[in-house]
């Protein structure tokens, strides 16, 4: 699968999680069979790898460094707080956080250009500067904000 459509399908996972209080299982699961109807992506070509454990560990690893990663957020939400952020832009700040302090398998650039184009898809007229805005600010202290030991928090 390709790394859009399993960051998209995560973000769609996680604002079910928020949404409805069900479990990751059942939110990626509920995200790809709506996917998988409607053919997003093409989906039908790649029915063999639906099930790709991508979207999970995107959507687990998400959840498993929430506290800290809303403790990041928070440090650069100039004037704004976690819970007044709309739900769409939170979970995409949420996995954007995810993949650039927590994970090293993608270039940061990336991770932020991904996150503001899923913005501009899925959220307002002003939610790819916004999103461009918080993470153009995290990216530049990276090296500071990734730790070698960290663990999610139970």
């Amino acid at each position: 699968m390709r790394r859009r459509l399993a960051r998209e399908l995560a973000v769609q996972s996680l604002y079910q999680l928020e949404m409805n209080e069900v479990t990751s299982v059942d939110a990626i699961a509920h995200v790809v069979e709506e996917a998988q109807t409607e053919d997003e992506g093409q989906l039908t070509r790649e029915r063999d790898q639906i099930a790709t454990p991508a979207v999970q560990e995107l959507v687990e690893g998400t959840v498993a460094y929430k506290r800290q990663i809303d403790g990041l957020l928070s440090d650069y939400l100039k004037g704004w707080q976690m819970d007044r952020l709309s739900r769409v832009d939170r979970q995409i700040l949420r996995l954007a956080a995810y993949e650039m302090v927590f994970r090293d398998d993608v270039p940061p650039k990336v991770v932020v250009n991904e996150a503001i184009e899923m913005a501009k898809h899925f959220g307002t007229d002003e939610s790819g500067k916004f999103v461009n805005g918080v993470l153009g600010k995290m990216i530049k202290d990276l090296d500071t904000l990734r730790k070698p030991d960290t663990a999610p928090e139970a």
